[in-house]
């Protein structure tokens, strides 16, 4: 295990990865942002697993694939152990079947180490705000995934005649969920409750006869017809000049 201490006010990060190269690779690229400080890196689950009470972060990364416990089942392990910490998949596999498992675990994003620097900054900053950190790749590879686990030609992935079934609200309450955004995070962009925003969720699941958000976002993806575009950006260390 490594620690680092340099920067106490930013986005605390827990890093666990086999690689010790892409370990110190990562650990610079978050520190010299300005945005993230690398607390302590781990080169497997156990390594952090015996450490794990005593720390306190914001975000863990994990590599997907290590030697004895792999990252699928950290995942699980951290979620229960602990549910405040967001945690992103960081893996060298674009296997649709280890995206997806990684997603219905709990993860709160899945990026490829080919991806570029900057786009992971940004995967990441949207992560803490809340969202779902996906890059093009991976969201294109979850589609896929849950297009495959269909059991029928009718399926609601397939093309699906909503016609006017879905309201206002509820195309715009799709277009934030396909974003990554929270409950909390819609509900403040539309000026709704937490509750009516839950409501519009229940009810897109009905209508689209699909079981979970993350389905209700490759949905989204799947059909361009339902697609916004126009949304504004916020700034993000990586536009920042800081990277």
């Amino acid at each position: 295990m490594t620690k680092n201490t340099l920067f106490p006010d930013v986005a605390r990060v827990i890093l666990v990865d086999d690689h010790p190269l892409f370990r110190r690779g990562v650990a610079e690229l978050l520190n010299d942002s300005g945005c993230f400080q690398v607390l302590a890196d781990f080169d497997s689950a156990a390594a952090l697993l015996e450490v794990l009470p005593d720390l306190e972060a914001d975000l863990a990364l994990l590599d997907l694939q290590m030697p004895g416990e792999d990252g699928l089942s950290l995942l699980k392990r951290l979620k229960q152990m602990r549910p405040d910490w967001r945690v992103v998949m960081l893996s060298a596999s674009d296997d649709h079947h280890h995206l997806v498992q990684a997603m219905e675990s709990g993860a709160d994003g899945y990026l490829l180490k080919e991806t570029d620097a900057q786009e992971i900054l940004r995967r990441l900053e949207a992560v803490l705000a809340g969202k779902i950190a996906l890059d093009d790749e991976a969201l294109l590879r979850l589609t896929q995934g849950l297009r495959q686990r269909q059991t029928s030609p009718s399926s609601a992935l397939e093309a699906h005649p909503l016609h006017n079934e879905m309201t206002q609200r509820e195309n715009q309450t799709l277009q934030l969920i396909a974003r990554g955004k929270s409950n909390k995070l819609i509900a403040r962009e539309l000026g709704i409750s937490d509750g009516t925003v839950k409501v519009y969720v229940k009810s897109l699941l009905r209508k689209l006869n699909l079981h979970s958000r993350l389905e209700l976002a490759a949905w989204v993806h799947a059909h361009p017809e339902f697609q916004s575009t126009g949304l504004s950006e916020e700034a993000t260390c990586a536009d920042s000049g800081q990277v």
